[in-house]
């Protein structure tokens, strides 16, 4: 991965980080090491995002990704990706949905 990319990577977790923060009324930071450490991006229990903002969109390999570090941690696996001039997007899988909505309802 280019500098400007790693950049532009943090950039967007900082960003998710303070949308988080002010939505929820709660500091939310990076796990900063992920790279190194093959963790997630940023961990709001029970919840274990990957963040990847991205002019296309790889959603299984990125889930995949997501999977694996969740697993290791005990968390609920979750990608948060924007495109270009896009919206930031959500993803978990339905399995996951599921157990989240029968707790809901």
């Amino acid at each position: 991965m280019t500098k400007l990319g790693k950049q532009r990577g943090s950039d967007y977790e900082r960003e998710i980080c303070t949308f988080l923060s002010d939505a929820l009324g709660q500091s939310v930071r990076r796990c900063l090491g992920q790279a190194r450490d093959g963790g997630g991006d940023i961990d709001v229990p029970p919840f274990l995002l990957e963040c990847k903002r991205r002019r296309s969109i790889a959603v299984y390999e990125w889930m995949d990704q997501a999977v694996k570090s969740a697993e290791d941690a005990g968390r609920i696996p979750v990608v948060i990706c924007r495109g270009d001039r896009k919206e930031s997007l959500v993803i978990f899988r339905l399995t996951d949905a599921i157990k989240l909505m029968q707790n809901e309802m």
